[in-house]
């Protein structure tokens, strides 16, 4: 019998998972898909459905006393969102979307892109942030796109965006983190596309379930985020969180009910409703938003330092023991996408499985052998084109002429036998909930390859 000293104490996210994620061991499943969607915790539900049973919630849009309720609960999520993010309401606004895509898109709308406001764009990004350059061209707007070079790290962006200064400014977009591989891009580039005249869009989706981030030293223009990346539940709400000046200088392409002021169809005339309220179509979702509070307590009772340590070293643990894998004659069974180690990563690892010979090992049967495990991980090229070309070393010409040929007839399957190059990773993406054995599990579904 082990003596208790020899016992490990259990650590404050042993206990957390017992009490707010005690289904994941009763139904012995490793949720490693953090980056597609965090866990919500069972207090997360229990408080929004005591906020339900005894309140009355109307129409925001309303006078009565129910729809004053649910404005007080939309003004108290606002002010709570702009806390996260270190500011208040004299210089930013936060204006609620139905997640991190809808608030890329009123970016993309109202910008007043043209022929001296280009359109900047990561390589690396999710293809919410890549859809950006459609309104752009429509607009007669230079579109470019900041190169990928090793790890996946951006190639000299500072010296491309000081070229691109001297035709006139626009906006630059890029993730905090990329969704791909983890790599997370320097924050300083906000600074310095903003000193050359730039306006920034930050993607910030996968970077901050496990990282603090303060809009005071990161001052983006705008940053987009979906609050269930966050923290499980609701599902359905985000929001564009947007320096006031910057969102004053985006132009709506059209209005809707509860963005105007008034409008008239015999005077064929509107006036949209100032700062935020100009900017969120129709009833906001707010029962979903008032179930915000709930998570954030959640995330404040962990303490964001703590989860990005908690983290870091699951993370590190899982890179360890996927490069530590071999075959038989020595060919490593894992590739590795994006840093070598843990300088500039987040939680997500992305990687392909080998044979003997090196050659990838199609991302759906590592898939389907890990879900047979009741291992939750995620294979594909995760919405992020840019990043994946890159790591697969796609030459254009070939994607170009794949992609004509195919046409609708594209999958991913015609596509790697069309560019005779495997596409495809699988995506392992650590959070809040997980623990070494978590860990342990997914290594484990990776070691069984080994031939």
């Amino acid at each position: 019998m082990l003596s208790a000293a020899a016992v490990e104490p259990r650590t404050f996210f042993d206990e957390l998972r017992d009490r707010e994620f005690s289904r994941l061991d009763a139904q012995k499943h490793a949720y490693l898909d953090y980056a597609g969607s965090a866990l919500y915790g069972d207090s997360q539900l229990r408080a929004h459905q005591e906020l339900l049973r005894e309140g009355v919630f109307g129409n925001p849009h309303s006078d009565s006393a129910p729809s004053r309720a649910s404005t007080e609960v939309i003004d108290t999520a606002r002010r709570m969102v702009l806390l996260f993010f270190d500011v208040d309401e004299r210089t930013h606004d936060v204006c609620f979307t139905a997640n991190t895509s809808a608030a890329i898109k009123l970016v993309a709308e109202g910008y007043p892109f043209g022929p001296e406001s280009g359109c900047y764009l990561a390589a690396d990004n999710h293809n919410s942030v890549n859809g950006i350059r459609e309104y752009a061209r429509a607009a007669g707007a230079r579109v470019r796109y900041l190169p990928l070079g090793d790890e996946l790290r951006l190639l000299d962006p500072d010296m491309l965006l000081a070229e691109e200064s001297l035709r006139g400014g626009g906006l630059v977009a890029f993730p905090a983190q990329s969704n791909f591989s983890g790599l997370q891009h320097p924050l300083e580039l906000v600074t310095t596309a903003r000193a050359l005249g730039f306006d920034v869009l930050l993607d910030v989706a996968a970077f901050v379930p496990t990282h603090a981030f303060s809009l005071r030293r990161c001052p983006a223009d705008f940053v987009a985020l979906s609050f269930y990346k966050l923290f499980g539940y609701p599902t359905g709400v985000g929001a564009l969180v947007a320096r006031r000046d910057a969102l004053a200088r985006l132009r709506r392409p059209w209005f809707a009910g509860g963005t105007v002021t008034y409008a008239s169809i015999a005077a064929d005339t509107h006036l949209l409703r100032p700062r935020n309220e100009g900017f969120e179509d129709g009833t906001p979702n707010f029962l979903g938003i008032a179930a915000l509070r709930a998570g954030f307590d959640l995330l404040d009772e962990a303490g964001m330092p703590r989860i990005t340590a908690h983290v870091r070293v699951l993370t590190s643990d899982l890179l360890d023991g996927l490069r530590s894998l071999h075959h038989g004659n020595g060919v490593p069974l894992v590739r590795v996408y994006g840093p070598n180690g843990m300088n500039d990563r987040g939680g997500a690892v992305a990687f392909n499985v080998c044979d003997r010979d090196g050659t990838p090992i199609p991302y759906a049967i590592v898939e389907a052998k890990a879900r047979r495990a009741n291992v939750s991980l995620r294979g594909g090229c995760f919405c992020n084109p840019g990043a994946s070309e890159a790591a697969f070393a796609l030459d254009p010409a070939s994607i170009a002429s794949c992609l004509g040929a195919l046409g609708e007839k594209f999958t991913p399957e015609r596509f790697t036998e069309c560019t005779n190059t495997a596409v495809g990773a699988v995506r392992i993406s650590i959070g809040l909930a997980n623990n070494t054995a978590d860990i342990e599990r997914a290594i484990a579904v990776v070691a069984s390859f080994r031939g």
